[in-house]
Protein backbone atom coordinates (compact mmCIF):
# COMPACT_ATOMS: atom_id res chain seq x y z
CA UNK A 1 0.00 0.00 0.00
CA UNK A 2 2.81 2.39 0.93
CA UNK A 3 4.52 1.79 -2.42
CA UNK A 4 1.48 2.99 -4.34
CA UNK A 5 1.25 6.13 -2.20
CA UNK A 6 4.79 7.04 -3.26
CA UNK A 7 4.12 6.59 -6.98
CA UNK A 8 2.22 9.89 -7.49
CA UNK A 9 4.99 11.77 -5.64
CA UNK A 10 7.64 10.14 -7.83
CA UNK A 11 5.73 11.00 -10.99
CA UNK A 12 5.41 14.62 -9.91
CA UNK A 13 9.12 14.80 -9.08
CA UNK A 14 10.17 13.31 -12.42
CA UNK A 15 7.66 15.12 -14.62
CA UNK A 16 9.43 18.47 -14.70
CA UNK A 17 8.67 20.54 -17.79
CA UNK A 18 10.61 19.38 -20.84
CA UNK A 19 13.13 21.79 -22.36
CA UNK A 20 12.66 23.14 -25.83
CA UNK A 21 14.13 20.84 -28.48
CA UNK A 22 16.86 23.32 -29.40
CA UNK A 23 18.01 24.00 -25.82
CA UNK A 24 21.11 22.22 -24.55
CA UNK A 25 21.94 22.06 -20.88
CA UNK A 26 25.51 21.53 -19.71
CA UNK A 27 25.89 19.96 -16.29
CA UNK A 28 28.82 20.13 -13.87
CA UNK A 29 30.41 17.02 -15.40
CA UNK A 30 30.68 18.70 -18.82
CA UNK A 31 27.84 16.67 -20.32
CA UNK A 32 25.68 18.47 -22.84
CA UNK A 33 22.16 17.09 -22.87
CA UNK A 34 18.92 17.85 -24.68
CA UNK A 35 15.79 15.84 -23.85
CA UNK A 36 12.22 16.40 -24.91
CA UNK A 37 9.05 14.68 -26.02
CA UNK A 38 8.56 14.65 -29.78
CA UNK A 39 5.31 15.12 -31.69
CA UNK A 40 4.89 11.33 -32.03
CA UNK A 41 4.77 10.78 -28.27
CA UNK A 42 8.31 9.48 -27.85
CA UNK A 43 11.01 10.57 -25.44
CA UNK A 44 14.08 11.90 -27.26
CA UNK A 45 17.54 12.55 -25.86
CA UNK A 46 20.81 13.70 -27.40
CA UNK A 47 23.87 14.05 -25.23
CA UNK A 48 27.57 14.66 -25.73
CA UNK A 49 30.75 14.42 -23.67
CA UNK A 50 34.49 14.62 -24.35
CA UNK A 51 36.68 11.83 -22.99
CA UNK A 52 40.47 11.80 -22.61
CA UNK A 53 40.84 8.40 -24.25
CA UNK A 54 41.08 7.20 -27.86
CA UNK A 55 37.93 6.02 -29.68
CA UNK A 56 39.09 2.37 -29.54
CA UNK A 57 39.04 2.46 -25.71
CA UNK A 58 35.66 4.21 -25.57
CA UNK A 59 34.21 1.72 -28.07
CA UNK A 60 35.32 -1.29 -25.96
CA UNK A 61 34.02 0.24 -22.71
CA UNK A 62 30.57 1.03 -24.17
CA UNK A 63 30.21 -2.58 -25.33
CA UNK A 64 31.50 -4.16 -22.10
CA UNK A 65 28.49 -5.81 -20.42
CA UNK A 66 30.46 -6.32 -17.20
CA UNK A 67 30.68 -2.53 -16.79
CA UNK A 68 27.06 -1.72 -17.72
CA UNK A 69 25.72 -1.78 -14.15
CA UNK A 70 28.48 0.59 -12.99
CA UNK A 71 27.76 3.09 -15.75
CA UNK A 72 23.97 3.16 -16.09
CA UNK A 73 21.49 3.75 -13.27
CA UNK A 74 19.13 0.86 -12.83
CA UNK A 75 20.92 -1.64 -15.09
CA UNK A 76 20.93 -4.97 -13.29
CA UNK A 77 22.10 -7.20 -16.14
CA UNK A 78 23.54 -6.97 -19.63
CA UNK A 79 23.97 -10.04 -21.78
CA UNK A 80 24.91 -10.70 -25.40
CA UNK A 81 22.41 -13.39 -26.41
CA UNK A 82 23.40 -13.81 -30.09
CA UNK A 83 26.16 -12.84 -32.49
CA UNK A 84 25.60 -12.81 -36.23
CA UNK A 85 28.28 -13.50 -38.85
CA UNK A 86 28.00 -9.86 -40.02
CA UNK A 87 29.26 -8.70 -36.61
CA UNK A 88 25.91 -7.52 -35.26
CA UNK A 89 24.66 -8.69 -31.88
CA UNK A 90 21.43 -9.15 -29.99
CA UNK A 91 21.78 -7.76 -26.47
CA UNK A 92 19.43 -7.99 -23.54
CA UNK A 93 19.35 -5.55 -20.63
CA UNK A 94 17.40 -5.86 -17.40
CA UNK A 95 16.67 -2.53 -15.73
CA UNK A 96 15.03 -1.82 -12.36
CA UNK A 97 14.35 1.87 -11.67
CA UNK A 98 13.05 1.55 -8.12
CA UNK A 99 11.71 -0.81 -5.48
CA UNK A 100 8.10 -0.03 -6.42
CA UNK A 101 8.54 -0.56 -10.17
CA UNK A 102 8.93 -3.95 -11.84
CA UNK A 103 12.16 -4.91 -13.59
CA UNK A 104 12.00 -4.33 -17.35
CA UNK A 105 13.83 -6.16 -20.08
CA UNK A 106 14.79 -4.90 -23.48
CA UNK A 107 16.35 -6.69 -26.42
CA UNK A 108 18.14 -4.75 -29.10
CA UNK A 109 19.94 -5.47 -32.34
CA UNK A 110 23.33 -3.77 -32.17
CA UNK A 111 25.38 -2.99 -35.28
CA UNK A 112 28.86 -1.57 -35.11
CA UNK A 113 31.44 0.32 -37.11
CA UNK A 114 34.49 -0.35 -34.93
CA UNK A 115 35.80 2.70 -33.08
CA UNK A 116 33.25 4.95 -34.86
CA UNK A 117 29.62 4.05 -34.19
CA UNK A 118 27.32 1.69 -32.33
CA UNK A 119 23.69 1.61 -33.51
CA UNK A 120 20.86 -0.12 -31.66
CA UNK A 121 17.20 -0.84 -32.34
CA UNK A 122 14.81 -2.43 -29.86
CA UNK A 123 13.44 -5.72 -31.15
CA UNK A 124 11.65 -7.06 -28.09
CA UNK A 125 11.05 -6.85 -24.39
CA UNK A 126 9.16 -4.27 -22.37
CA UNK A 127 10.21 -1.17 -24.33
CA UNK A 128 7.69 -0.66 -27.14
CA UNK A 129 10.20 0.87 -29.52
CA UNK A 130 13.61 2.52 -29.48
CA UNK A 131 16.32 3.51 -31.88
CA UNK A 132 19.62 5.23 -31.30
CA UNK A 133 23.36 5.37 -31.62
CA UNK A 134 26.67 6.13 -29.97
CA UNK A 135 28.94 8.14 -32.29
CA UNK A 136 32.67 8.44 -31.54
CA UNK A 137 34.60 11.34 -33.03
CA UNK A 138 38.39 11.36 -32.62
CA UNK A 139 39.86 14.62 -31.31
CA UNK A 140 43.47 15.76 -30.89
CA UNK A 141 44.80 13.20 -33.36
CA UNK A 142 42.81 10.42 -31.71
CA UNK A 143 44.03 11.03 -28.16
CA UNK A 144 40.55 12.21 -27.09
CA UNK A 145 37.03 11.29 -28.16
CA UNK A 146 33.80 13.25 -28.45
CA UNK A 147 30.96 10.83 -27.68
CA UNK A 148 27.47 11.64 -28.93
CA UNK A 149 24.56 9.57 -27.63
CA UNK A 150 21.23 9.85 -29.44
CA UNK A 151 18.06 7.94 -28.51
CA UNK A 152 14.33 8.00 -28.99
CA UNK A 153 12.12 5.60 -27.07
CA UNK A 154 8.49 4.80 -26.44
CA UNK A 155 8.00 3.29 -23.00
CA UNK A 156 5.85 0.41 -21.93
CA UNK A 157 2.13 0.86 -21.49
CA UNK A 158 0.98 4.45 -21.80
CA UNK A 159 3.81 6.25 -20.01
CA UNK A 160 3.76 9.87 -21.23
CA UNK A 161 6.68 10.86 -23.46
CA UNK A 162 7.31 13.90 -21.24
CA UNK A 163 7.90 11.58 -18.30
CA UNK A 164 10.26 9.42 -20.37
CA UNK A 165 12.25 12.44 -21.59
CA UNK A 166 12.45 13.83 -18.05
CA UNK A 167 13.83 10.51 -16.84
CA UNK A 168 16.35 10.54 -19.72
CA UNK A 169 17.44 14.07 -18.80
CA UNK A 170 18.20 12.87 -15.28
CA UNK A 171 19.83 9.49 -16.04
CA UNK A 172 21.87 10.04 -19.22
CA UNK A 173 24.34 12.67 -17.86
CA UNK A 174 25.47 10.50 -14.90
CA UNK A 175 25.83 7.54 -17.28
CA UNK A 176 28.06 9.54 -19.63
CA UNK A 177 30.12 10.85 -16.71
CA UNK A 178 30.54 7.23 -15.53
CA UNK A 179 31.57 6.23 -19.08
CA UNK A 180 34.26 8.92 -18.97
CA UNK A 181 35.53 7.67 -15.57
CA UNK A 182 35.70 4.08 -16.85
CA UNK A 183 37.52 5.13 -20.04
CA UNK A 184 39.97 7.38 -18.24
CA UNK A 185 40.79 4.68 -15.69
CA UNK A 186 38.95 6.25 -12.77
Amino acid sequence: MRRFALLPLLLLAIAAPARAASEWAVNNDGVQVEAHADDQGRGVVRASIEIAAPPSVVFRVILDCDRAARMSPGVKRCKVIARDPDGSEIREHTVKWGFFLPAMQSRARVTMRPDREIRFTCIGGDIRACDGFWRLEPLNGGARTRVTYDLWAAGPLAIPAGLISSLMRRTVPPSLAALRRECEGG
